[in-house]
């Protein structure tokens, strides 16, 4: 079945666009990272089935959601939080893949009646050297669009891309011979850099259960971080992807959705409340 598309206004005033996978089971938020959109979730939240309805929110700046003027944390969160408020379905799983993980672990710290789980993908409490080696990939200049979605991926690559992939995925045809991108390169840069710092204090400062999925060849978070995450925060359990890079839910399709899946079984509550009603999406 396909994803209903809807729009909800933030708090903040902006319009949010985002996808409801729609099925009976509980909710999941589904934050995807930068450059992304919701509609990267596809395949996870098919592969979920009935254990979860996901709704996968475009976050500020990209994908089909408005530009705004600001990019920093305490914006990306609080959109976060009126979005969950606006579903009306209680505390809600919310997973989080690179910089929405970063939004999903910061929402549940400063809005903990939100969220009842996290579920963390490939990204830690710490982004900055030198902890991370390259936390800012420098887009600046890069093409916007092009004559087709080939030529759009071409050159991207040529700036020193290996895969175009995950940008491709914000990809949307315009008109005849015209491709372009969902997002800004240079309000990306803002997103980034906006997503940089210590962010300790807010891994740690929720006790809701939390999974950490860690990508074994990621460059953005080593092994030695993801066990000291699981380590220092009670109740967070530690599952890594060994082939998988930082990309985990499209490196490792089956093994993260079944990782995702059994996360999801033996939280409190789940198995029960699959059969249950299912809601719409927040009101708009």
């Amino acid at each position: 079945m396909s994803p209903r598309s809807e729009s909800f206004r933030a708090d903040a005033g902006h319009l949010l666009h985002y996808l409801d996978y729609g099925g009976d089971g509980p909710a999941l938020v589904a934050l995807h990272g930068t450059f992304g959109r919701g509609a990267v979730f596809r395949r996870l939240a098919a592969d979920l089935g009935g254990r979860a309805r996901v709704f996968a929110p475009d976050q500020r700046g990209h994908g089909h959601s408005d530009r705004t003027a600001g990019y920093d944390r305490d914006g990306f969160v609080e959109d976060a939080a009126s979005f969950v408020r606006g579903l009306g379905r209680g505390p809600v799983v919310v997973l989080g893949h690179s910089l929405g993980g970063i939004t999903a672990y910061q929402l549940a710290a400063r809005h903990p009646g939100l969220v009842s789980a996290l579920i963390v993908e490939d990204v830690g409490p710490v982004m900055r050297r030198p902890e991370v080696p390259h936390p800012v990939l420098d887009v600046r200049g890069w093409p916007a669009e092009a004559a087709s979605r080939a030529a759009l991926a071409r050159a991207i690559e040529e700036r020193g891309v290996p895969d175009s992939g995950y940008f491709l995925q914000s990809a949307v045809e315009a008109g005849p011979g015209r491709w372009r991108l969902l997002f800004d390169w240079e309000e990306m840069m803002a997103v980034q850099e906006g997503g940089t710092g210590d962010w300790w204090d807010d891994w740690l400062g929720s006790s809701c259960p939390a999974l950490v999925a860690h990508g074994g060849r990621s460059t953005l978070l080593s092994a030695a971080l993801a066990r000291r995450m699981a380590a220092e925060r009670p109740g967070t359990e530690l599952w890594t992807s060994p082939a998988a890079g930082h990309w985990i839910h499209d490196d490792d399709l089956e093994g993260f959705a079944g990782a995702v899946a059994a996360f999801l079984d033996r939280l409190p509550g789940m198995r029960r409340s699959r059969s249950g009603p299912g809601g719409g999406g927040p009101a708009r």
